[in-house]
């Protein structure tokens, strides 16, 4: 009913379109009306599909028809429309009772036209508005550079209008100064004539000099307006690049600007014609104190300085240097090729392809020791054209430059032995270019931002870093002394950096509690971090948290990890990323049985996803587990979204069961994640298992497979926490440990042993001797240099993929809880936990 009631508001011309769309006996208008509110309740574009709905709705229809023919029949005015009900419901079962899916394609198709007709309307109301107001997203300087743009424009139109006038006026006074000794005259007729001259040539005079105030204005309006457009909104548009380089989503079109520049140029432009026009007017009469004698050069001159600046602002760097694959713009390695684009803002369809622009680097920078120099290989030089550009601008795109090393000297690779590092080292890319036109000649220059060139791709994630912090807390273009004596960055600039790059990479960047949690792991636990500073060290050199590696390189890993692997999820706002062991020990205690989240490690360079949940006892106690991080090793062999699907432990009497139930706070699992799960194939496996080879093994506890007597004296880690996951860490695929000398021994050895089935299979043979590891062999075990636990590592995949594994393998240990592992496809890993169950999978 909301539908078709909107569609009787609406004026005469769209209802007019309406009338139209039931112009037809297809469907009548009359029964769309008194139907309305039933037909917009149901599902006319599934009925088109499938027959059985579409009989269904048939009949319904034909009984709201009968419904409403017995309404008419209780109104006595209302004969006529009972009459053509009645018609109606015989035309729709001669016509549609064999086809009722032609029906509901016609009234499906109907309700999208009407839906057409409103959104054409709203459109329509829209672009009204935005013609009516001002556009809400203009600053009060863009509307005031607007009002000088329309005020310009206007006044030299006003100009070209006196100078008309002026010259009319001149023609006269020429006309009658040349002819009035060609007749005879009385001495008094004559000196009537000299004083109509005398008159002509004030009114002359006086509208020469008028005319000049006129142009002094026009260039004072020209004036301000360049130094809005150049002190104001190119810088502005230069900053909103710059963070736009690192990230930020920021308008950086540059149409409006090319269009302010533009009107601006054509109007000195056409003063320029003025005043020479004004130059013939004089050459043709001039007089003792003629004006233009004397003002005109002054303000010529003046026209000819604004255009040059106008024209030597309006050249700029549309798109800063970027290499294909980096990690963004303004890093630049060595002979791989990259792609920056020049532009005027200034468009001359006269000048296009007639003004070449050449491509250097370094061209003003002191020779300093140390400082590498470098050439530019490739077509460094190309005009600009209006034909690489969609909206016909002036550009000129370099796509195939490259950058070599010069060599030093005896014949040697230039090197960087200065105080800096290569990727604190910054270089600047300069274009210059020549404008020649109307009697003037400019020449114009741009630069690029900084750039860091490296040579290799391993310095990559430390060249980013430097364009990062560069472009964040510097303006200066050409400050490449910059990290001589790098400034440290307030944490509100930090912050909002760092979101950046998660969302210049995805839909999402990092909301505040997220944050908040990066910066207590900076500043540590405060009220308010606004005051809070970081330096350049602590950002991309120090050890982050006693890691060999520093806070960027871990945020970047996760970064690489999240746009790689996890960006559906991160999109969707699952994964909680960033929260402290603490926190979410705090969370999830508070949730029901089976809650858990998604965080990342603390402790993976490279970065690493881990999830726990929290399990609740009958005894009103609560225990949250977290499984061994997952890399993108992991994560590039099986979907994360899989290993979420598919995760078991062993419960009572080994029965494997998923405990992930509710993603956080309390959504079900297959809820949030069943439209990211792989699709069943024929064979009801999922396609990664294919293409991985996935086998799924079951480690339990089984004490009657105890065949030998524990012999080991090892000793493993009691607490089972890995520094990166609290409470029962679950190891998974990779994960390896060492043996820690403080923890308990352990009273029964644990051992590997095969199942009842297997024993006598040859080639478990040669994988188990005696049919069982001995832990006593320290060459079984693997360090991890994220857990202080210890587990034995075995067999090689290698070994495992050649035989057809059907069966389980049963760990026996001790403990009286089930204990179980996960791996991949590298190792073939046992692993003994305290009381935690795992599926092992490879």
């Amino acid at each position: 009913m909301a539908q078709w009631h909107s569609l009787q508001q609406l004026d005469s011309a769209y209802l007019q379109k309406v009338d139209e769309l039931y112009f037809g006996e297809d469907f009548p208008m009359a029964v769309r009306h008194y139907l309305s509110s039933w037909i917009e309740s149901q599902d006319w574009e599934k009925a088109s599909r499938d027959v059985s709905v579409a009989s269904i709705l048939f009949q319904n229809l034909l009984e709201n028809l009968d419904i409403q023919y017995s309404r008419f029949g209780q109104e006595s005015e209302s004969f006529l429309l009972q009459h053509n009900f009645r018609s109606f419901k015989q035309n729709f079962q001669a016509t549609y009772q064999d086809n009722p899916r032609e029906m509901a394609f016609i009234i499906s198709k109907l309700l999208m036209e009407e839906k057409n007709i409103l959104n054409a309307v709203l459109l329509a109301q829209e672009v009204q508005n935005l013609q009516v107001q001002p556009n809400p997203m203009e600053t009060e300087s863009q509307q005031d550079v607007q009002k000088k743009i329309l005020e310009l424009k206007s006044k030299v139109l006003d100009m070209e209008h006196h100078v008309k006038s002026l010259e009319e006026q001149q023609d006269e006074f020429d006309f009658k100064y040349k002819t009035h000794n060609l007749e005879g005259h009385t001495e008094q007729e004559r000196k009537e004539e000299m004083r109509v001259l005398q008159d002509l040539l004030n009114k002359l005079n006086e509208s020469r000099k008028n005319l000049l105030v006129g142009i002094q204005n026009i260039l004072a309006i020209a004036d301000a307006l360049l130094v809005s457009l150049v002190r104001e909104e190119l810088v502005d548009w230069r900053r909103r690049q710059q963070k736009a380089c690192i990230g930020a989503p920021e308008n950086v079109c540059l149409n409006q600007l090319e269009q302010w520049f533009t009107v601006n140029a054509e109007c000195l432009f056409h003063l320029k014609k003025i005043l020479k026009k004004l130059e013939e007017l004089c050459a043709k009469v001039t007089y003792d104190g003629d004006p233009f004698k004397t003002e005109r050069p002054a303000l010529q001159k003046r026209v000819d300085q604004l255009l040059t600046d106008l024209l030597q602002s309006a050249f700029v760097v549309e798109s800063q240097p970027t290499i294909p694959l980096g990690k963004g713009p303004l890093a630049l390695r060595t002979n791989v090729q990259f792609s920056v684009k020049t532009r005027l803002l200034v468009k001359i369809p006269e000048m296009n392809h007639l003004m070449k622009v050449t491509a250097m680097i370094d061209k003003d920078v002191q020779q300093v020791r140390g400082y590498r120099r470098f050439n530019i290989l490739g077509t460094n030089s190309k005009a600009l054209n209006m034909a690489e550009s969609t909206s016909g601008s002036m550009v000129a795109e370099f796509r195939h430059l490259t950058l070599k090393e010069q060599k030093a000297g005896c014949g040697g690779k230039g090197s960087n032995d200065g105080a800096l590092s290569v990727t604190e080292e910054l270089h600047i890319i300069s274009f210059e270019a020549l404008f020649e036109r109307h009697g003037l000649s400019v020449k114009l220059q741009a630069s690029t931002l900084p750039v860091v060139i490296i040579s290799n791709s391993s310095q990559q994630q430390s060249a980013w870093a430097s364009v990062l912090w560069f472009n964040m807390l510097c303006t200066d273009p050409k400050g490449l002394s910059f990290f001589s004596s790098s400034p440290v960055a307030t944490w509100p600039q930090l912050s909002e950096m760092l979101s950046w790059q998660f969302l210049s990479v995805t839909k999402r960047g990092l909301n505040k509690e997220q944050l908040r949690m990066l910066a207590e792991k900076l500043f540590g636990r405060q009220l308010s971090y606004e005051n809070c500073r970081l330096p350049w060290a602590r950002f991309s050199k120090e050890n982050f948290q006693n890691n060999n590696f520093s806070f960027w390189a871990w945020i970047d890993g996760i970064r690489t990890l999240v746009k790689s692997y996890l960006e559906d999820l991160w999109n969707e706002g699952y994964i909680m990323g960033f929260v402290s062991k603490g926190k979410e020990k705090t969370l999830l205690k508070k949730q029901q049985h089976g809650t858990f989240l998604l965080r990342f490690s603390e402790s993976c360079k490279d970065g690493a996803i881990t999830f726990s949940w929290v399990d609740h006892f009958s005894n009103g106690k609560s225990n949250v587990r977290t499984v061994q991080p997952f890399t993108k090793n992991d994560l590039s062999q099986i979907p994360f979204v899989e290993i979420l699907r598919n995760f078991q432990i062993l419960v009572d009497e080994n029965v494997p069961e998923n405990p992930l139930k509710f993603l956080y706070p309390n959504i079900p699992k297959d809820d949030a994640l069943w439209k990211y799960y792989a699709e069943n194939d024929a064979d009801g496996e999922n396609p990664y298992k294919k293409y991985i080879k996935t086998k799924l093994i079951i480690v339990t506890s089984d004490k009657s497979n105890d065949v030998q007597s524990a012999q080991s004296t090892d000793t493993i880690n009691d607490s089972l926490a890995t520094p990166d996951c609290p409470g029962d860490a679950l190891p998974q695929s990779t994960g390896c440990a060492t043996q820690n000398e403080e923890a308990p021994p352990v009273t029964e050895a644990m051992q590997l042993t095969p199942s009842d089935e297997l024993v006598n299979d040859p080639w478990l043979s040669n994988i188990f001797p005696q049919n069982h590891i001995d832990l006593d062999n320290t060459d079984f075990f693997h360090q991890d240099l994220d857990d202080n636990s210890v587990y034995p590592v075995g067999i090689d995949s290698s070994s495992i993929e050649d035989h057809p594994f059907t069966s389980e393998f049963f760990c026996s240990n001790p403990l009286p809880t089930p204990v179980t592992a996960v791996t991949t496809p590298t190792h073939f890993n046992a692993v003994g936990y305290d009381q935690s169950p795992l599926l092992l999978h490879y």
